[in-house]
């Protein structure tokens, strides 16, 4: 047996939208996929966890042990984009000010959260280990060093690290030029 989802398999997980070539691990845990869209070329592998609204583009890898909780405002994921293992994306989030409950087992009337989309822009690359908190806006070629944790709206074409992440310096836009060969020699997009 294929570690992987077949085609068949993933049109009866009821996804709202699936492209082609899409490899999902059979070890992923997935909640509400018609909530989910995927686009094509897209992979996703073991232990990973995708809940809520989520829409995935083009091109897109999402590495072993990663949770997505897009809640009701979802997670956006443009194309090109790379999510490295043991990343963790948050749409929705408990208070923890202490003013109210937490934990999905408190009914609503009893806590207050936290919920904000969440957007990871084309070319983006989030390193191993990171933690992405709703509100968050990764604009186009953004790159986060490995442990870091997001919170906020941040510059394109920035490398970012460190808790709470900041600026470190520029980033080289030359896969912009590799792009536009790699669409026209595959004939893709």
């Amino acid at each position: 047996m294929n570690s992987f989802y077949t085609e068949n398999e993933l049109k009866e997980l009821g996804f709202k939208s699936c492209g082609t070539n899409v490899f999902i691990s059979r070890k992923a845990s997935i909640y509400a996929p018609n909530k989910i869209s995927i686009g094509s070329n897209v992979r996703i592998d073991d232990f990973c966890i995708l809940s809520g609204k989520i829409a995935i583009g083009n091109f897109i890898h999402i590495a072993a042990y990663s949770a997505l909780y897009g809640g009701d405002e979802g997670i956006e994921i443009k194309d090109f984009a790379n999510i490295s293992s043991r990343v963790s994306i948050y749409a929705i989030s408990d208070d923890y000010s202490g003013e109210t409950m937490t934990n999905p087992l408190i009914p609503e009337k009893f806590k207050k959260m936290e919920k904000e989309k969440v957007i990871v822009d084309r070319h983006s690359i989030v390193g191993s280990g990171s933690v992405i908190l709703p509100g968050s806006i990764l604009k186009e070629g953004c790159s986060f060093g490995a442990l870091s944790l997001i919170k906020g709206n941040y510059e394109s074409w920035g490398i970012y690290a460190g808790i709470p992440s900041k600026k470190i310096k520029d980033r080289k836009r030359d896969l912009l030029e590799l792009e536009i060969e790699f669409i026209k020699s595959n004939s893709i997009i």
